[in-house]
């Protein structure tokens, strides 16, 4: 009896589980592009921000270590030690736009554009909306835009960073 009772429990739990859908067609991406090219535009797009109004926050001497850490580990080839050192400055900063862009980049580099996506939103939503950083943050948006084959929203992310540009006060 209690071999019965087993079974129904079973089936009874199998009858509350949603069946696995088939997976939808595949997204084609509306780029060519390699991640490294992908990384290279976005870098690019900040320009030389000469004459441009840019906000740059004191730096904590040890985050600074750590992003410094994660360009020569980037540029060593050991990107997962790069993606560690900046969690690493993440977890003592967690709300910096700059880190969180730096990251992005290296999701992006990674092939993980989703996690991408929400690096970049974040990194403007809490950065200053304006100059090279904000370029920065709306070209990783188009691009895993592209990635997703969404091209109006690619376009719409280029926009945006066009916006990014806003002059720097007189001095005199």
């Amino acid at each position: 009896m209690s071999r019965v009772l087993a079974c129904a429990g079973l089936l009874a739990l199998a009858a509350c589980t949603t069946p696995v859908s088939a997976p939808g067609p595949a997204v084609q991406p509306a780029t060519e592009a390699t991640p490294q090219e992908m990384v290279a535009m976005i870098r690019g797009a900040a320009g030389d921000g000469d004459g441009e109004l840019a906000v740059q926050p004191i730096r904590d001497p040890m985050v600074e270590d750590l992003r410094e850490r994660a360009v020569a580990l980037e540029a060593g080839g050991d990107l997962d030690a790069a993606v560690a050192a900046l969690d690493q400055a993440l977890d003592i900063v967690d709300g910096d736009p700059a880190l969180l862009q730096e990251r992005a980049e290296l999701a992006i580099l990674q092939g993980d554009f989703e996690r991408a996506g929400v690096l970049a939103e974040r990194g403007y939503a809490l950065g200053s909306q304006v100059g090279p950083l904000c370029r920065r943050h709306w070209i990783t948006l188009e691009q895993v835009r592209l990635m997703a084959g969404d091209v109006d929203g690619a376009a719409s992310a280029r926009g945006q960073a066009d916006g990014c540009r806003v002059a720097g006060p007189q001095r005199y």
